[in-house]
C-alpha cells in the first residue's frame, strides 16, 4: 500500500488558485447540495447513468426494494431521477459530486497534493479545461466498457476520480522523478513519482481486469474512468502545453534518485 502524503512543489512559481477553487467546489456541492450524501433525489439525477449517455435519453426508474444476503436487511435502493437538462451534462456534473465523506476525502487529498505542480506548468485556464477535458473522457470510458462488458447501463456513477486520473497521468508525464513523500507499508518515504504514481495504476488496471474477470453487474468502483481518465492526461498534457516551456518540468534529477 502506498498512501501519498505530500510532493516536492519547492519549484512551484504561482499559487494554485484554479485547484484550490476546484477543491472548494467538490465540497460546497458535496455539502451544500448533496447534504453529505443524504440528498439522493439530487445524486441520482445528475450523476452520469451509461444507458442515457449512449442513448441520449433520460431514464427515470421507481425506488426498489431489495434484500442484503448477509444481513438479511431491507433497504431501499433509489430510482433513478429526472435530469432537468440535457443528459450529456452530467458527464460535467457528475465529476463534481460524491458517494461518501471517505470518497470526497480521498479524491480531494491527491487533487490537493498532484494537482498544484500540474496547474503551475499548463497555466491556470489551461489547467481548468484539462481537468474538465480527463472528467469527460474518463466518464465516457466508463460508459463504454459498462456498454462492451454487458454490465448494468442504469448503475449511476459520479466523483472527481476520473479527472483527477488525468491530473495524474499529466503530472506523471511531466514529473517523473519529482520526490513524493509516501506511507509505504506503515513507513514514511520517499519515492519518485514515477513509483507513487505507477503503483497506484497498477492498481487500477489490476482491479478493472478482476472486476470484468468477475463478470459483476452491479455498481462499484469505476476502474475504466480511472485508467481512462489516467490515459487521457498522460496523452494530453503536452498538447495542453504547447506554447509553455515544460521545459523545467522534466528538469534532472536529484542524485539519490
Amino acid at each position: 500500500m502506498v498512501l501519498p502524503l505530500s510532493d516536492d512543489s519547492s519549484d512551484r512559481d504561482q499559487p494554485p488558485v484554479v485547484n484550490w477553487a476546484l477543491i472548494a467546489v467538490n465540497v460546497l456541492v458535496f455539502v451544500g447540495v448533496q447534504w453529505l450524501g443524504a440528498n439522493e433525489g439530487f445524486t441520482y439525477s445528475w450523476s452520469v447513468v451509461p444507458e442515457e449517455i449512449v442513448t441520449g435519453g433520460d431514464v427515470v426508474t421507481p425506488d426498489q426494494e431489495y434484500t442484503d444476503p448477509l444481513t438479511g436487511k431491507t433497504y431501499v435502493r433509489p430510482g433513478l431521477g429526472r435530469t432537468p437538462v440535457s443528459v450529456y451534462l452530467t458527464l460535467l456534473t457528475s465529476m463534481f459530486m460524491h458517494g461518501g465523506i471517505v470518497h470526497i476525502l480521498g479524491n480531494m487529498w491527491f487533487l490537493f497534493i498532484f494537482g498544484d505542480n500540474v496547474e503551475d506548468a499548463l497555466g491556470h485556464v489551461r489547467y481548468l479545461v484539462f481537468y474538465l477535458v480527463c472528467g469527460v473522457l474518463a466518464s465516457l470510458a466508463h460508459v463504454g466498457l459498462t456498454w462492451l462488458s454487458g454490465a448494468d447501463m442504469r448503475v449511476p456513477c459520479l466523483g472527481a476520480s476520473g479527472a483527477i486520473s488525468g491530473v495524474l497521468g499529466g503530472y506523471l508525464v511531466l514529473f517523473p522523478r519529482k520526490r513524493v513523500t509516501v506511507l509505504l507499508f506503515r513507513v514514511v518515504t520517499q519515492v519518485p513519482a514515477w513509483v507513487a504514481i505507477g503503483t497506484w495504476f497498477l492498481f487500477q488496471l489490476v482491479s478493472g481486469v478482476g472486476a470484468l474477470g468477475e463478470g459483476t453487474r452491479q455498481g462499484g468502483v469505476a476502474y475504466a474512468a480511472h485508467v481512462g481518465g489516467f490515459l487521457a492526461g498522460m496523452a494530453l498534457v503536452y498538447p495542453f502545453g504547447l506554447g509553455r516551456d515544460l521545459s523545467g518540468a522534466r528538469r534532472p534529477a536529484p542524485p539519490e534518485w
